[in-house]
């Protein structure tokens, strides 16, 4: 990938942060048994709890010198049954890497939506822009030392190289610690599968705009990235992310993104992760002009999966943009549409 589109991915981003049908590959799923029962119709109460601290991540705020940790949180939903065999969906929140929210309405929405068919749905937040302090007048080293322990230095270098402006450099900076976050939250997912009866082996990620970039990172990449790259002494709150922990997403949900990530992650550590055990893909994308995420990144990303022979589907928003929530095919929403992906693809047990 050209620094130029990176360059102008990131520029978009920072711009987004008040911004709120193809078929390819093997047509048979082949997956293991013992699937989860869910509902095609709402038929659980949904239970919630909130502001659950699923690990610290270091922050800054307008006035610090040095980072300090702060926790995470994320808000789960589940339903209220008795099965003991339940699936899960982690969704990530937009906010073009600068703000956001794990309640946005449309999020809660589709996580009564799902929960309520009997899936485990769990929003999680994630640091932003809004948690990297103030920049502006920083030299390169003094931006080096400011953020260390935050994003590793290899990656920051390569910021301050390709970057066009300072906030373009905490855009990029705010996208290592999404990633490292939302995995820490996927790892806390798995620690804590018991208690809500989840079953590990059938986790789905999603997200719209910064969250599905998210998304596609974190199902491609292995397990040890945006982990690894910085060490525990340079940032202590990684011992709170249940590191033991080990994960498998076995689909992704994608609303209006990118793989810019993930072509971030490859110009700064020369690492393609893709290969053909990815999770299957589920895309919907408008084709209105959009700067911050173009229809023309969906399709890339299914060439991507096509060539890799990986099943993937493209639902192409004809007349929709960026955060087209409303957008309905056939009738069906977005919640339906990835209800019937994940069902099928899955061969999850419906009744």
């Amino acid at each position: 990938m050209k620094n130029s589109r990176l360059a102008t991915l990131l520029l978009t981003c920072f711009a987004a942060m008040n911004f709120g049908c193809n078929q390819q590959g093997s047509s048979e799923p082949n997956l293991s048994t013992g699937a989860p029962m869910v509902s095609a119709e709402s038929t659980y109460l949904v239970l919630v709890e909130s502001d659950i601290e699923y690990a610290d991540g270091l922050v800054h705020d307008n006035v610090s010198s040095s980072p300090f940790a702060a926790p995470q949180t994320l808000d789960i939903y589940y339903p209220a049954n008795d099965h003991a065999n339940r699936p899960v969906y982690m969704f990530i929140h937009g906010g073009g890497f600068q703000s956001g929210t794990k309640t946005k309405p449309e999020i809660i929405d589709l996580a009564h939506y799902f929960t309520s068919r009997g899936w485990v749905v769990v929003s999680v937040d994630y640091r932003t822009a809004e948690d990297l302090g103030t920049i502006t007048g920083k030299t390169p080293e003094e931006l080096l030392t400011y953020y260390n322990g935050i994003a590793p230095q290899e990656w920051l270098e390569y910021a301050l190289q390709t970057a066009e402006s300072p906030d373009q450099v905490k855009t990029s900076t705010a996208m290592y610690t999404a990633q490292r976050d939302a995995k820490a939250a996927l790892r806390w997912i798995v620690a804590n599968a018991d208690t809500y009866n989840i079953n590990p082996d059938y986790i789905t990620v999603g997200g719209a705009s910064a969250g599905s970039i998210t998304t596609i990172a974190l199902g491609i990449s292995e397990n040890e990235d945006f982990r690894d790259e910085i060490s525990i002494s340079d940032d202590p709150t990684l011992a709170t992310t249940h590191l033991d922990q080990s994960y498998a997403v076995r689909s992704m949900v994608y609303y209006w993104g990118s793989n810019i990530k993930l072509d971030l992650f490859e110009n700064v550590y020369g690492l393609n992760r893709y290969d053909s055990n990815d999770p299957e893909l589920f895309m919907a994308h408008g084709t209105e002009n959009d700067p911050v995420t173009p229809y023309s990144e969906a399709v890339e990303l299914q060439d991507i999966y096509n060539d890799l022979g990986i099943y993937n589907r493209l639902e192409t928003l004809e007349g929709y943009g960026h955060g087209a929530w409303n957008a309905q095919l056939d009738g069906k929403g977005l919640s339906e549409l990835s209800f019937d992906f994940l069902v099928n693809r899955q061969n999850l047990t419906v009744q």
